[in-house]
């Protein structure tokens, strides 16, 4: 075989594994529990946003 050819096999190969590397890890994390957010920090009000702009005039001379 070409080195080429092996070369393709091995790095497919590593594809491979690596896809069936990351399904794993996504099933593992997807069955984990999921539980709701504290009560007391859904009561809480709105955090204040300051804003402020201003419009520069354009004057011709």
């Amino acid at each position: 075989m070409n080195r080429s050819k092996i070369v393709a096999i091995i790095t497919g190969a590593i594809s491979i594994l690596l896809a069936i590397a990351y399904l794993i890890i996504v099933q593992l994390l997807d069955y984990r529990d999921m539980k709701p957010a504290p009560i007391s920090q859904l009561n809480q009000p709105p955090a204040i946003v300051a804003y402020s702009w201003q419009i520069e005039k354009i004057t011709q001379l």
